[in-house]
């Protein structure tokens, strides 16, 4: 290709008159790390947490269904497929974006036939054809493109440890799900359980009316009683089946409310290794996605800086019209018909010096954003912590609680059902109330203790399959 005898001469003209330019941008740098102080250990842990942070976390509750839930939402969970699709997406756009460095071309044309009546004359056709090709290609003689592939890098960064953070928490979520339908299950057993000792009571109280003619306000307090946990049983089953609902739609189900978990709660071996704080802001998929944002905010900072500097631009046009379309196609006539020409930009004008301070005040809130991420994880970890130790003491006084309760339920009903002197159907009810009150305590800490646990693994980013990939 022949270029234009001036280009030379053009460039270096315009390349001195950058040179003067060119004055130091009044502008501060912007910041594309951040530095977190934390603590050495957990204020709320107790000895021997600080272990490395465990890994395959689901597998420690020893629960294989519950194993099998969270792998079937890993591949049907809808909103998890989504998420995978922006990522993708975001792929796509930052190879897209690798564009800006290379010249772009676009080819046009066009093409007329006439027909003339001269009147007596002959009549005169005519053909006119244009084919036209511009190039342009933007040297980046600062660097500004290499920052916005830069931020794009960042940006793909970012999303790919949302999406690591996403599987995440669908596996809490499906783990939560899990616990709270056997929690359901339990519960709905207690009230079928308790519906049972009403109606025989019922039947005992009634015996005694029948045989003596006294205790009509224990034959009213018993029917009273069956009537209640009978409508205890029907709220249950409604939470048992809205929880397997729940479980359904996470694993990719259809919501029908059918499935059901084992009868018992999974146990918790052994308390979870939570590490040190600084491994959190690492290991963390939200606070790396923070961190990818602060970065990409200053690259695209500096990129808004230098587009105050002078800047240069190659560019290209040929547009000759031929009387003979087969012109169009001749590789001479096209060569022969490119031009070249310099175009210098050097506006710097309240556009361009707006835009760059708005982006250095994106930059800051990228900062601030991620700090007040790194403080909340902070918080999640430590509040689970404390849980973790306040839970498990709360449930050694409940189990005591639930065995003297039971013991003072059947010594209670045994008297009633023998005809004791001084037994009265208000202290059998009572020791029941107490009872089944202390039971159904007991599945809902226990589940609390296990959904605390679940949190605190999400807290210290505990890993389920969530590598990139």
């Amino acid at each position: 290709m022949q270029w234009n005898s001036r280009l030379l001469p053009r460039c270096g003209q315009a390349l001195a008159l950058m040179l003067t330019a060119c004055t130091n941008l009044e502008f501060a740098n912007p910041t594309d790390q951040v530095a977190v102080s934390a603590p050495a250990m957990w204020q709320a842990t107790g000895e021997g947490r600080g272990r490395k942070i465990s890994r395959g976390w689901v597998s420690e509750f020893g629960d294989a269904e519950m194993r099998r839930a969270v792998e079937r939402a890993m591949t049907y969970n809808q909103d998890l497929a989504a998420a995978a699709s922006r990522m993708r997406a975001a792929e796509y756009v930052r190879l897209a974006g690798r564009s800006r460095v290379l010249p772009q071309s676009q080819l046009t044309n066009s093409g007329s036939f006439s027909i003339s009546e001269n009147g007596p004359a002959a009549t005169t056709e005519s053909e006119n054809y244009r084919l036209t090709i511009s190039a342009s290609w933007e040297v980046d003689l600062w660097g500004r493109l290499r920052d916005l592939n830069l931020a794009d890098d960042a940006d793909l960064a970012a999303v790919r440890a949302s999406f690591r953070g996403a599987r995440l928490s669908l596996a809490a979520a499906t783990s939560r799900a899990w616990v709270n339908l056997i929690a359901a299950e339990q519960q709905l057993d207690l009230a079928e359980v308790t519906l049972d000792s009403f109606e025989r009571n019922l039947r005992i109280s009634e015996r005694n009316y029948k045989g003596t003619g006294q205790g009509a306000l224990d034959v009213q307090f018993g029917r009273t009683n069956v009537a209640a946990a009978k409508r205890a049983v029907e709220s249950s089953r409604l939470v048992r089946d809205d929880a397997a609902r729940t479980l359904e739609t996470l694993t990719g189900r259809y919501p029908s409310g059918r499935t059901r978990a084992g009868a018992e709660l999974p146990e918790l071996k052994r308390s979870v290794p939570s590490g040190i704080p600084a491994e959190l802001l690492e290991r963390r998929p939200d606070l790396a996605s923070a961190r990818a944002a602060v970065y990409a905010s200053a690259r695209r900072a500096d990129a808004s800086r230098k587009s105050l500097l002078p800047s240069i631009s190659l560019s290209g046009s040929a547009g000759t019209p031929t009387s003979r379309f087969s012109d169009l196609l001749d590789p001479d006539w096209l060569v022969a018909s490119i031009a070249a020409n310099l175009a210098q930009n050097l506006y710097s004008g309240g556009q361009l010096t707006n835009e760059a301070r708005a982006a250095l005040e994106r930059n800051q809130a990228a900062v601030h954003d991620y700090r007040q991420a790194a403080l909340d994880a902070f918080r999640e970890v430590e509040s689970a912590l404390a849980a973790e130790v306040s839970l498990a003491e709360q449930e050694r006084y409940l189990q005591r609680e639930v065995e003297q309760a039971a013991l003072a339920e059947r010594q209670s009903s045994r008297d009633y059902a023998d005809g004791i002197e001084g037994s009265d159907i208000l202290d059998v009810l009572e020791a029941q109330r107490r009872a089944n009150n202390a039971r159904s305590s007991l599945i809902r800490l226990r589940s609390d203790r296990l959904r605390n646990r679940i949190d605190l693994h999400l807290a210290l980013g505990g890993d389920f399959s969530t590598k990139e990939g």
